[in-house]
């Protein structure tokens, strides 16, 4: 099984607005166990386009950070298992989620409005 999650390169951490992500880090999960994993850029896409440029990839769960609606759906449209709420390291949450340890947070969210210079991150 291939997984996604958004990827910070100077940290090795999860990054945390989904539609802003530069890159991602994708493992290959094997009987419960991480076996390969490599860092891809994003293609060129943002927000809505992610989704289906992962699929193409045979990506098919998404750990992430926080999302806003317009990800919900268009991670949902795409086919695609979100695992979201997640913070810190990568690498440790890919290895609880291949272990069936990792639990989502479907209440975290991206607060922003496009157009807006901050954002407001909404994590219960």
């Amino acid at each position: 099984m291939k997984v996604a999650v958004t990827y910070e390169k100077e940290s090795g951490n999860i990054f945390q607005h989904f539609g802003k992500t530069q890159f991602f880090k994708i493992y290959q999960i094997e009987n419960g166990t991480v076996v390969s994993s490599e860092i891809i850029d994003n293609g060129g896409n943002g927000h809505h386009a992610l989704p289906p440029y992962l699929k193409a990839l045979g990506v098919e769960t998404l750990i992430l950070g926080n999302r806003g609606q317009g990800a919900i759906d268009a991670i949902a449209a795409a086919g695609l298992k979100e695992i979201p709420g997640i913070t810190g390291s990568a690498d440790e949450a890919a290895a609880l989620f291949a272990k069936g340890e990792l639990k989502p947070d479907f209440d975290a969210k991206c607060g922003h409005h496009h157009g807006e210079h901050s954002h407001e991150w909404k994590i219960i």
